[in-house]
């Protein structure tokens, strides 16, 4: 691991507390690993942007996939989530997942998450795409997230975890060795600590969640703004598979300007029997797929951008009237009420949808045990490439990855420590560089990049618009770099600004590596190559950021992802085709 040195414009840290491990993010990734790590007898630290509830688990409306059902194996579910990912998943990493995930979730209920059950007690399954078999257990009827997340927040607060919320991570600290020394952060608002300060610990678990808010429309909240990836990159880390953004299919329309976090519209709805109909009726994605609306989501999402293509439209519909009232209200409050709150009852009339940014399969590059290219550091949940989504999230893995891989690093951790490769003593972290650092971006800056991504890198693309949207984005990196080196001025150390510029970072990565794959697969999808090229592209894309602070892209020899770590036995292997 080369560390490139750069680190975003801070103050200094004014504070600091130690700790064995600190966690960066507090939805069901992170603390799954926090409560883990405790159980081990781990001195751990809890750092989030918000609230502990407020991160993108609390958003999830379908719920988590597990062979848990009569006739079901972790066998049919691995087939199911090796196929949506389009010959990009690593077998072992989704072997894991399957195998591990039922206990994993009777451990989730056991520590206190009341998931919904049907008449004789039992745990209620439904359906969502791409999956041949009811295996989404949910809670609330389309509350699941939420109800994760309350039963993880009492459990950290019960053992008295120690947080620090409404911080936002800047960078990670390193050791004269290179390994990870913790992380530095901003507290924002009212607490025990305020400003710039330090985590300092030998172990460093990102689970920052997603980057969605790159775009202009996306399900993501307002927090999701790829923090985590862009601190993974200037700390000398790997990303892989970035370009493989899922746009959900069904996300409620709120006209074609609108921006930031959208209502989205769960797939356990068409899971529940609901159409894809246009504006005259007509289901279109019969006979596009053997699951018709059940498809896989970058079918789906692909199949309604066609039709609107095709009819001039900036929408569909999702057509579910013959649910009837009864079932929306038990089944479906959430987004009943998200409906009805923007002035559409579907009780009565179909939903105009259209796809948005939603998820990123692609992220810092881990191997089974959740370790990065740098060592010490850790990445679990979204922001994490695990090998498990591949080309294209199967829905529903989240949450369960989320839940397999924190429990996989905590016990890493504990491993380390154990034979000694973790310091128990508190590393001391090297002295932040004076130079290079990123400049800083203006706050409004974040809204022409979104733009930038949603015309050039959104569900279509292509050489040209990709293209378009690099040497835009370039054209901002150079305007604010150019007024850093010829003056020393930079936009205003600050939380907006903070976020533009990692907005930025992960923008210019995620176009870097979309333009290079010259092909469609899985949430990738090119006009200029409309067809799956697998003697070429079935290989991996993997990004650092170079000194100057440009991404450089290379594409792996073959499908298997090498080793995250010098030494270490042989690539993974994944499906063979």
């Amino acid at each position: 691991m080369t560390s490139t040195g750069i680190r975003l414009h801070a103050p200094a840290p004014g504070w600091s507390v130690a700790a064995d491990v600190v966690v960066v993010g507090s939805g069901i990734a992170g603390l799954t690993a926090a409560l883990r790590c405790e159980a081990a007898g781990l001195t751990t630290v809890v750092v989030t942007k918000a609230r502990l509830d407020d991160g993108s688990t609390r958003w999830a409306q379908g719920g988590i996939a597990a062979a848990l059902g009569e006739g079901d194996t972790p066998g049919q579910h691995l087939d199911d989530t090796l196929v949506a990912g389009a010959g990009l998943c690593d077998e072992e990493a989704v072997r894991i997942l399957v195998t591990e995930g039922p206990d994993a979730v009777r451990r989730l209920i056991s520590t206190g998450a009341r998931f919904d059950t049907d008449d004789a007690g039992g745990i209620q399954l439904t359906r969502e795409g791409g999956h041949h078999r009811r295996r989404i257990v949910h809670a609330g009827g389309d509350a699941t997230g939420a109800e994760v997340s309350r039963a993880l927040v009492e459990a950290v607060r019960a053992r008295g975890i120690r947080t620090v919320e409404n911080a936002l991570v800047l960078d990670l600290l390193t050791d004269a060795e290179g390994r990870s020394a913790g992380v530095t952060l901003h507290v924002m608002g009212e607490g025990q600590h305020d400003g710039v300060g330090a985590v300092h610990a030998p172990a460093v678990v990102l689970a920052t969640g997603g980057m969605g808010q790159v775009f202009s429309a996306t399900t993501n909240p307002a927090v999701s703004t790829g923090d985590g990836v862009a601190l993974a990159l200037r700390a000398g880390a790997e990303v892989s598979d970035l370009e493989f953004v899922q746009f959900h299919p069904t996300v409620l329309f709120l006209g074609a300007d609108a921006e930031g976090q959208q209502p989205l519209v769960s797939e356990a709805v068409r899971g529940e029997g609901a159409h894809l109909v246009d504006a005259d009726g007509v289901r279109f994605m019969l006979g596009q797929h053997e699951l018709a609306e059940l498809a896989p989501r970058d079918i789906v999402a692909k199949g309604i951008t066609r039709r609107m293509q095709e009819l001039g439209t900036e929408h569909m519909f999702l057509d579910a009237r013959h649910f009837g009232a009864a079932m929306w209200e038990r089944r479906f409050p959430t987004i009943l009420a998200a409906c009805r709150a923007h002035g559409i009852d579907p009780v009565t009339e179909p939903i105009p949808v259209a796809p948005a940014a939603h998820y990123a399969s692609g992220g810092v590059r881990t191997d089974s045990r959740g370790r990065t290219t740098v060592p010490g550091l850790y990445a679990c949940g979204e922001v994490a490439c695990t090998g498990v989504h591949g080309a294209n999230r199967l829905a529903s893995n989240s949450l369960l990855e989320g839940l397999v891989y924190a429990e996989r690093i905590a016990a890493d951790i504990a491993r380390e420590r154990s034979e000694g490769a973790l310091h128990a003593r508190v590393p001391e972290p090297v002295p932040h560089p004076g130079q290079p650092a990123h400049p800083l971006l203006a706050p409004e800056t974040r809204f022409a990049i979104q733009r930038i991504m949603t015309e050039g890198a959104g569900v279509l693309r292509s050489a040209a618009s990709l293209a378009t949207a690099a040497d835009r984005l370039d054209a901002l990196h150079t305007e604010a770099r150019s007024a850093l080196d010829e003056n020393g001025k930079t936009a205003e150390p600050g939380i907006d600004t903070w976020e533009a510029t990692n907005l930025l970072c992960v923008a210019r990565a995620l176009v870097a590596a979309a333009g290079l794959r010259e092909e469609t697969r899985g949430c990738h999808w090119r006009e200029d190559h409309a067809e799956r090229d697998d003697a070429r592209w079935r290989r991996h894309n993997v990004v650092r950021l170079n000194p100057d602070r440009s991404p450089v892209v290379h594409t792996t020899d073959t499908a298997d992802f090498p080793p995250t770590r010098p030494g270490a036995t042989g690539p993974r292997r994944p499906q063979e085709q």
